[in-house]
């Protein structure tokens, strides 16, 4: 069993060494450890400090790619390299090292293919009061949006199995911690999460500017992956508030119609058609979206079978030359026939 251990890196010498050196050298039910970084377009000596820890995989991006980007082509690379869990961490050391094994241990037990390391947001002391308190929201609008139980979705303390690995795909170029659980949920992978600890905060973090461009980002992001996989049953609740107001307007209409009052009423009428328009409209947006979903659902399914065929082809390349070369030792028998003769020649 090999387990690959990621860390995406963006401008991290001075943390990235003690980052390393707090990850594990050996795990139970691992028998190969080894380590990766994805250098997104570092300008300082973070591939330096990586190669002379002794890390065993370098992926190298010439100019910044963002998170998701960096993420998915670590995923890719540590396939290539014949990794059976791909653990996912931060290069700040914001994460304890030393729960990697409860992170991987639902994976070898067989009961999750990926796995989301829930961090004590309440008592992380370098959380603002507004941070946790959004961290919180954004975590439950998650939950929603992929009919999982994640408590905490912004976390990039995650395990994942190889069979989880290949299937996944980001398409924004923000983060990957909200759309890839977003995935597994509609996708029906077995995800799970396990609390971990964290570490003492050693530089602020650089995902955001502000809280406010976090949340605003965090928002596009789930409102773009649910409008993705659920795409009919958003646009349903789109057209219905339009829908519901014109027909108000059309049953106040008829009303004052009854009345005999109808006069000087038949902008209502007017605005009640134009609202139930829109609302078609909608409604036949989220058909032809829902179209769409299925047919990325089948290019999602292709795209799996053609990644297995080629990762499995490296796999099983890499487990032969791993294995040891074996001597055999034949004993030699004089053939049948020459057994036969001498039998008869006596």
């Amino acid at each position: 069993m090999k387990l690959i251990i990621q860390i995406p890196c963006y401008n991290e010498a001075e943390t990235l060494e003690i980052a390393l050196n707090d990850l594990p050298k050996k795990l139970d039910g691992i028998d190969q450890i080894e380590y990766l970084i994805i250098n997104d377009g570092s300008r300082d000596n973070t591939v330096g400090v990586a190669r002379n820890w002794g890390v065993h995989h370098v992926v190298n991006f010439t100019q910044n790619k963002g998170l998701a980007k960096g993420f998915m082509a670590g995923l890719d690379e540590c396939l290539r390299q014949g990794a059976d869990i791909i653990v996912n961490t931060d290069a700040d050391n914001q994460y304890c090292a030393e729960d990697i094994q409860k992170l991987i241990q639902p994976i070898l037990d067989g009961r999750a293919d990926y796995v989301i390391g829930a961090r004590p947001i309440d008592e992380t002391e370098h959380f603002s009061l507004l941070k946790k308190k959004l961290q919180h929201l954004g975590s439950w609008a998650v939950r929603k949006a992929s009919n999982t139980n994640i408590p905490d979705a912004p976390s990039g303390f995650r395990a994942l199995s190889r069979e989880a690995a290949m299937r996944i795909n980001v398409v924004n170029d923000y983060t990957y911690t909200l759309e890839t659980i977003v995935q597994a949920g509609r996708e029906k992978l077995a995800i799970t999460s396990v609390p971990i600890r964290t570490n003492s905060e050693l530089r602020p973090s650089r995902l955001f500017k502000s809280i406010w461009g976090y949340v605003k980002k965090s928002m596009v992001t789930i409102l773009r992956a649910y409008m993705m996989y659920k795409p009919l049953k958003f646009f349903t609740f789109l057209m219905m508030p339009p829908v519901a107001v014109g027909l108000a307007f059309i049953i106040r209409y008829f009303v004052y119609v009854a009345l005999g009052t109808a006069n000087g009423h038949v902008q209502s009428l007017i605005l009640a058609c134009t609202l139930l328009i829109m609302g078609f409209e909608t409604f036949t947006i989220g058909l032809v979206s829902d179209v769409i979903a299925a047919n990325r659902r089948l290019l999602q399914d292709t795209q799996y079978h053609t990644r297995r065929a080629e990762y499995d082809a490296i796999y099983a390349q890499l487990k032969l030359e791993q294995e040891p070369v074996r001597t055999y030792h034949v004993v030699s028998e004089k053939p049948q026939y020459e057994q036969e003769y001498e039998s008869s020649a006596i």
